[in-house]
Order: structure tokens, then C-alpha cells, then sequence
């Protein structure tokens, strides 16, 4: 059963024109043994609440502070929705869970690979990272990540042999509970897009969940990172699939440019670079 979250008070500025704190969206819903829930609200400011004098770890810091302290990067994207967040707890403890700031730590802060005309403007377009050190000018402006979900000790990570069931994901079957996430956005300077998003899927046999990074650099290059997870219902473990693809544009001269802007559709026609399969086993209290 699914419940609505209790949005905060709203407290009305000083012009009488709305409320100064937005609604925090919020649902639960109980299946099995598991508790899933997400949360999701506006982006993330763009200047620091306290004139530049916050504090790390200060009770005061602004969201904003919060994230530069913890992440070493010189810019952050354009559009961080930084309380959007969704987690899967299991009565065992188990925790699952997908948080923007998890998966910009995972942006590399060395030189990119990727040498094309945008990024010198993109730079263009933010001074504040043209004026750094030699470190930050390194910095992945893709915002690639191969951030899979945060789990904490009751989930025991490890390789497998087993896959997910692609034909049993395909049967029919009605949809109990679903949502879509955007963990972070940014255009790269009207030159593309860099995409995290989560999405999950609860049915009567189980819950599907699928992450996915999408870069699109145009003219340049495409590139997905995709993480899929998959529990069935009675097991004690879920099965978890990453993937990344890409492709150069020259690469794909077969494939309509319409498709380019379809994560959906473009992602068939990625080559696959890597794949790792994994199963994440529950421990129980006591094991």
C-alpha cells in the first residue's frame, strides 16, 4: 500500500507572493519484506544562504556548502535535485539507496580523455573554474559517474554467475508501484546533456530498479552507464547487472541522429565496453 508523504508547512515570504520553502514530494510503499520509499524536491541553490562564511561540518552550513565541502570538484552541474533520493530498506536492515551526492563523488577530478571544441567553452562559461589549479582544470566536465547505489553493511556484495531474467521482467504484469527519479542534470553549455536518473518498478513477482547514466556529447560522442537491479519475490538476495556502453558519432552513421536524444533507443545501438554482474545476498542479524 502506497502513502502519500506529508508535505512541510509552507511559510509565506515577506511579499505575500508564496511560500519561501517548496514541498518535499514523498511516498512509501511496503512489499515483502522491503520498504520503498523516495523523496523529491527542487534543485539545488546556486550561491551559498550565508555570504561564502559557511563552515564544514557547522549545524549551519547551507545544502549548497554541504555538497562543495564533500565533493572535489570546481563546478557542480547545472541542475542537482539534491534531496531526491530513493531507498529500499529490508526488515533485516539492508539498505539500498540511490543520492546525488554519492554519485558526483564518483567524477573523476583528472584530464579528460575527451578533447572536444565545447569543453574550452564550456570552461569559457564558468570563470571560477578557469581561474583554479592545474588539479581542478582536470576536471571531468561530462560528469561521468559509475556510481551503482549506496548500500550499507547488511548487503553482502559479491560476482556471480547468475543473470537477471530479462523474459520474466518482459511478461505482463500489473505495475503496484512506480517512480522516476532525476539525480542530476547539466546541458554542458547548450553542447549535449549528462543524465542520472533511477527508476523502480514493483509488480507482484518482485521489484525492478534501473539507474542510468546518459552523456551526450554532440557531434562527439555517446556514451551509457546502466545499472539494473532485480529482486524476486522470496529470495534473499537481489541480482544487480552494470553496464557501460559508448560509441563515437562517427560510429554510429547507421543510426537515425532522431534516436541521439532516446536513451531508450540509442542504447541498442551502443557497443557494450564492460559489463560486471553481481549479487547482493542480505545479512541477517545474528548471520
Amino acid at each position: 500500500m502506497a502513502t502519500a508523504g506529508v508535505a512541510p508547512p509552507q511559510v509565506t515570504g515577506a511579499d505575500g507572493l508564496g511560500p519561501v520553502r517548496l514541498p518535499v514530494d514523498s511516498e512509501t510503499y511496503k512489499y515483502d519484506d522491503w520498504t520503498i520509499s523516495y523523496t523529491k524536491s527542487h534543485i539545488l541553490k546556486s550561491v551559498c544562504v550565508n555570504d561564502n562564511q559557511c563552515v564544514a561540518g557547522d549545524e549551519g552550513c547551507c545544502e549548497l556548502c554541504v555538497y562543495n565541502f564533500a565533493l572535489d570538484l570546481p563546478h557542480l552541474p547545472d541542475m542537482v535535485f539534491h534531496r531526491n533520493v530513493l531507498r529500499l530498506s529490508h526488515s533485516s536492515g539492508a539498505t539500498l539507496e540511490f543520492r546525488p551526492i554519492d554519485a558526483l563523488k564518483l567524477v573523476r577530478n583528472e584530464k579528460l580523455d575527451l578533447k572536444v571544441a565545447c569543453s574550452e567553452e564550456w570552461r569559457e562559461s564558468r570563470p571560477e573554474a578557469a581561474e583554479t589549479t592545474d588539479k581542478v582544470k582536470h576536471f571531468d566536465w561530462s560528469f561521468t559517474t559509475e556510481y551503482s547505489g549506496t548500500t550499507n553493511e547488511r548487503l553482502r556484495v559479491e560476482p556471480t554467475d547468475q543473470r537477471i531474467d530479462t523474459f520474466k521482467l518482459m511478461q505482463r504484469e500489473p505495475i503496484l508501484f512506480y517512480h522516476d527519479l532525476t539525480l542530476f542534470e547539466d546541458e554542458l553549455h547548450d553542447h549535449g546533456i549528462s543524465l542520472l536518473s533511477v527508476k523502480v518498478r514493483v509488480m507482484p513477482s518482485g521489484f525492478y530498479i534501473l539507474q542510468r547514466f546518459f552523456l551526450r556529447v554532440d557531434n562527439v560522442l555517446i556514451r551509457i552507464n546502466e545499472t539494473r537491479f532485480h529482486y524476486e519475490k522470496g529470495n534473499n538476495y537481489l541480482l544487480k547487472e552494470f553496464t557501460h556502453r559508448e560509441a563515437k558519432v562517427e560510429q554510429l552513421k547507421h543510426v537515425p541522429p532522431a534516436l541521439f536524444t532516446d536513451p531508450n533507443e540509442i542504447a541498442q545501438q551502443l557497443p557494450v565496453i564492460r559489463k560486471v554482474n553481481e549479487k547482493l545476498t542480505i545479512v541477517e542479524p545474528g548471520a
